[in-house]
This record gives C-alpha cells, structure tokens and sequence, in this order.
C-alpha cells in the first residue's frame, strides 16, 4: 500500500519549483490525509486553497496512474471538487501534473 508521504514526495517531484497552476490546491483525501500545493511548495498541511479535491487516496493513486478518468470519478461521486469552474479551468494544467507523476 502507497502511503500518504510516498505519494506526497511524488507530487513534490512533479511539482518541482512550480507547480505551474496558478492557484492552490489541496487534495483531502477523505481521513487519510491532505496535500497542499501552492506554487512550488507541497506539504500535507489543512489549510484554505482555491481549489480542494475530496478522493481517497486509493483514488488519487489510481487517476494519478491514468486509471480512473476524472470526469466519471466526479460523476459518480468518488471525486468532490470545491469549485467547479475553477476545475474546469485548471484541467489542463492538472492533467499536465498529474502526467509528471507517473
């Protein structure tokens, strides 16, 4: 099992000196954790960001690993967006990261 810093050192090395988004992000991954990013920062820190995705983490692995689509992780309900427009705007940018941690 991929634990929460595995994962978390995983998107610190996609992010790099800038996660490219514009805005923050936080994943909260539904008890098992959060991970913030803001900029080139990445820590699993609670705290506000313009964007919050609620998935598990199992979840998160499996998008990261292009095996579950967002779209119908959102549509049936295993993905939770905070700002829907701002989701959508960000998609291409996320989707960019998210390649990088593969």
């Amino acid at each position: 099992m991929t634990t929460l810093q595995e994962v978390t050192d995983r998107v610190k090395a996609a992010v790099g000196d800038d996660s490219g988004l514009g805005k923050s992000l936080k994943f909260d991954l539904k008890g098992d954790g959060f991970i913030h990013i803001d900029g080139g920062t990445v820590t699993n820190e609670d705290k506000p960001a313009d964007l919050t995705m609620t998935i598990s983490l199992a979840d998160l692995l499996e998008m990261g690993a292009g095996k579950l689509d967002a779209t119908m992780a959102f549509m049936s309900g295993r993905l939770k967006l905070s700002d829907m427009g701002l989701a959508m705007s960000l998609q291409p940018k996320m989707g960019a990261l998210f390649a990088r941690m593969q």
